[in-house]
């Protein structure tokens, strides 16, 4: 068996350089923990990024996917499958959708949006042909793609890719006044996050989504909420927008959907919306096959059933309380909601990557993310001692400097 420096030389020789991970190899996970191949264990703190809320190798998500993958994993949508329909009844049961439009990855669901909004602007709201805009944020990720790299603000995703789709118009996140300045007779949509993951875990001020509900609703602008990362228990909701009692018109969950086990993403509308694709407009050979229907249908299940999403509220007051009680020179801020998390260090603290790696050594997996932020995400399924060992850690590596 390989050690670990010498599978990390390999992914350096043969690997493109496009992530920087931390030097951990690992080769096994069960619930909020993996385990490397030197058979260290680890709390993991980012759950990849939400798409294991339901915890590692959930059983029953495994079991769902063992029995659909001995009978029929794809058959494309040229045909009919017995697993499509039934995850389309439980999912809009769960979330009160209308349409639903499965995909694989979160991108693809953000990309099939941008295509139906704006079909939706042309055809319903009468926008002229080829002039619709998308109001999106300043340091939004929504995915990799080039249509959507051409909107962020943040240099690595964007500079060297062009050239870039028009069609948007970038706000800062959280200012009302500014989405209000920034609509015009041919916005059709506001594609926004509910909180700003990769930013750095950045919550608007209370109201802002109320609002923002009020002036979509006035101007018929279809409001798309990216719940990609936020949806799905992670907020301590089921969809993070219940936090202000509003509803989307059109709704992007992945990442968990799958508990961790397959791509599986899925776009979630009014039917006005969706209900402008007509066949072979839009499609994917992947989207919606058996087996990731069976997989999503038995991840929601658990996550539901097994009272994940109200852990997720409990055990996030738990974390963010014991992270707020740090006392420590270097945390600039502590904010978020649920369980999902961060810690902003002071610029004097000479970035957040080192403490990563402290971290690492002490048995926690976290994510440094815009040099200074320490990215908090464990596994829904956390209990209270777990969150209580991890805060000593938190406190032995932030409390020491």
């Amino acid at each position: 068996m390989k050690t670990t420096a010498a599978l990390i030389e390999t992914e350096h020789l043969l690997g493109a350089h496009n992530y920087k991970p931390l030097d951990v190899v690992l080769t096994r996970g069960e619930g909020v923990f993996v385990w490397d191949i030197e058979g260290n264990r680890y709390l993991d703190c980012l759950s990849a990024y939400s798409a294991v809320n339901q915890g590692h190798c959930h059983p029953k998500i495994f079991k769902a996917m063992v029995e659909q993958a001995q009978k029929l994993t794809l058959t494309s949508r040229a045909f009919r499958n017995d697993q499509l329909a039934l995850f389309y009844e439980e999912i809009a049961a769960l979330t009160g959708s209308h349409k639903v439009l499965p995909m694989n990855s979160g991108a693809e669901a953000v990309e099939t949006a941008i295509k139906a909004v704006r079909k939706w602007g042309y055809e319903v709201k009468g926008v002229a042909a080829d002039q619709a805009e998308i109001i999106v944020c300043a340091n939004n990720f929504h995915g990799r793609t080039i249509g959507i790299v051409g909107f962020s603000t943040d240099p690595d995703s964007h500079d060297g890719f062009g050239p870039f789709a028009p069609g948007f118009r970038i706000v800062p996140f959280g200012d009302i006044d500014a989405f209000r300045a920034a609509i015009s007779e041919n916005t059709v949509a506001f594609l926004v996050e509910p909180i700003q993951g990769e930013a750095g875990v950045i919550v608007p001020p209370a109201g802002y989504f109320a609002e923002v509900r009020e002036l979509c609703t006035k101007h018929a602008i279809t409001l798309v909420l990216d719940e990609i990362q936020t949806g799905l228990g992670r907020t301590g909701k089921l969809l993070a927008e219940e936090h202000e009692a509003i509803e989307a018109d059109v709704t992007l969950i992945g990442k968990a959907l799958s508990g961790g086990f397959y791509p599986v993403s899925a776009v979630l509308s009014n039917s006005e919306v969706l209900g402008v694709l007509k066949p072979g407009q839009h499609g994917s050979t992947f989207g919606g096959n058996p087996l990731a229907c069976a997989i999503a249908r038995a991840a929601l299940k658990v996550l539901t059933e097994e009272g994940m999403i109200e852990n997720s509220a409990r055990m996030g007051e738990r974390f963010m309380t014991g992270l707020t009680d740090i006392r420590s020179n270097i945390i600039r801020e502590v904010r978020g909601r649920g369980l999902m998390l961060a810690v902003e260090l002071v610029p004097e603290a000479g970035g957040a990557r080192k403490y990563c790696e402290a971290l690492k050594a002490r048995g926690i997996l976290a994510k440094d993310t815009h040099g200074d932020t320490i990215r908090i995400a464990p596994p829904l399924v956390i209990t209270a001692g777990e969150v209580d060992w991890a805060l000593e850690q938190f406190a032995a590596v932030l409390a020491s400097t």
